[in-house]
């Protein structure tokens, strides 16, 4: 069974004070990073709000599909997904350095009923990097919503500690960026 993978890009971006999946990373919108990645994987949906004007003009002049969901928090809005969409694989929209690797490893770990939350071991985790911890893990934004229950599910890449939320990691970001671009891979990351 294929579940959509679904953006999350509709939050209020109170800790970077200006609206995040539009803001630029080495000279491209974050939503595009991530976009760009999951779209490679599968069917693909932007879910945004009212708190997110700038995003909903961004995905229309881009031609990317996407749902308005209520806005009145993450936890009410993935609970609205759900019942739209039945089982799916969510991602933040401010995670730029998302792999196609990731998605696949929570693709097939994912059947449907239990909800996997995405998680980075500590060792793991690059030292310049805050987290949100949990149970002696880093939360990180690729996750698989279910029906019934939830389990933590380890991933590999560490640069998925990076949740660009402040001023700082976007800039961090954009150092990270220009790095994977100058060592000769391509600056969409892979």
């Amino acid at each position: 069974m294929s579940f959509p993978i679904i953006i999350m890009a509709g939050g209020k971006s109170t800790r970077m004070g200006r609206e995040k999946p539009v803001l630029k990373i080495a000279g491209r919108e974050m939503l595009l990073w991530v976009y760009g990645t999951a779209s490679r994987i599968g069917e693909t949906i932007v879910a945004l709000s009212k708190n997110t004007p700038k995003t909903k003009e961004l995905c229309i002049h881009e031609g990317i599909p996407f749902v308005e969901t209520p806005g009145k928090g993450y936890v009410e809005d993935v609970r609205w997904l759900l019942e739209e969409f039945g089982p799916f694989i969510s991602s933040s929209a401010d995670i730029p350095f998302v792999k196609p690797s990731d998605f696949y490893a929570v693709k097939k770990a994912f059947e449907g009923r239990t909800s996997l939350t995405g998680v980075l071991p500590l060792q793991k985790i690059p030292k310049d990097l805050n987290p949100l911890m949990y149970q002696g893990y880093a939360i990180v934004g690729l996750n698989a919503v279910g029906v019934d229950g939830e389990r933590f599910f380890e991933l590999e890449n560490p640069l998925l500690a990076l949740n660009v939320n402040t001023p700082q990691e976007l800039k961090l970001a954009g150092r990270i960026a220009r790095l994977v671009k100058g060592s000769g891979e391509s600056e969409e990351p892979q």
